[in-house]
């Protein structure tokens, strides 16, 4: 089942960020970033497909036998924006991402977020459309990401920019809400356990993971749980 794209699910957000106490993560030996979650409306089967094998993006990680790697039938209904990396970048390269990137000097969370989202989506949206911010997330690449959670207000026309984004999903909130999500594996390089959400026939890790979880949580149920000790896979700790 989709879910509605709607002002009952406007408000709905709005809602429960309004009424959550943030966790805030003060880190001088990090950098500042901020990710963009939109909230966007989207057509059952309109994915697309990566421009390139999927092996290319696999990158030579494992995969649980029931997946694939590729983002197929995510679509439908109320839907965020999920990147796949350019292969060129220097750091992250390939991986799934959301909008965002580091603060410049003097900006807040929200306009490097909405700034970040022009860039590298070619969307434009104002302050007016933001509803909340999400916990921080402290990675182990050295940065604290603050997730922003923007309402599109239809469907977008996305133009991603080819050196850094090779495609823009349209992913359904409905998939946040698989029976099989989230998932939890263990590492021996730490105590922590490592998040896995099921999106399509691919694994989102933390940090991305991690904010998306919570937008389920929190944005979509109102459940304040923690996420910022979900560990990331080792593949992404630099």
């Amino acid at each position: 089942m989709t879910v509605p794209y709607d002002e009952a699910l406007r408000g709905r957000i709005h809602t429960h960020l309004a009424g959550h106490v943030r966790r805030t993560v003060e880190d001088p030996e990090k950098r500042r970033a901020a990710v963009a979650v939109v909230l966007v409306d989207s057509l059952v089967g309109e994915d697309r497909v990566d421009p390139a094998p999927v092996e290319d993006w696999i990158a030579g990680r494992p995969m649980p036998g029931d997946l694939d790697g590729r983002m197929v039938d995510v679509s439908g209904g109320a839907a965020f924006l999920l990147c796949r990396r350019a292969s060129r970048l220097s750091t992250h390269a390939a991986q799934w991402a959301l909008p965002g990137g580091r603060l410049d000097p003097g900006e807040t969370a929200v306009e490097a977020a909405l700034r970040e989202l022009d860039e590298e989506v070619g969307v434009t949206l104002p302050d007016s459309a933001v509803l909340g911010l999400l916990d921080d997330y402290p990675t182990r690449s050295g940065y604290v990401i603050t997730p922003v959670v923007v309402w599109g207000g239809g469907r977008l026309d996305l133009h991603p920019a080819p050196d850094e984004v090779v495609a823009v999903y349209r992913v359904g909130l409905h998939q946040l809400l698989r029976a099989d999500s989230p998932r939890y594996v263990t590492i021996p390089e730490s105590p922590r356990p490592v998040v896995q959400i099921p999106l399509g026939n691919d694994l989102i890790h933390a940090p991305t993971g991690a904010v998306l979880l919570q937008l389920r949580w929190l944005g979509l149920e109102g459940r304040p749980d923690a996420v910022d000790e979900l560990e990331q896979p080792v593949f992404a700790w630099k």
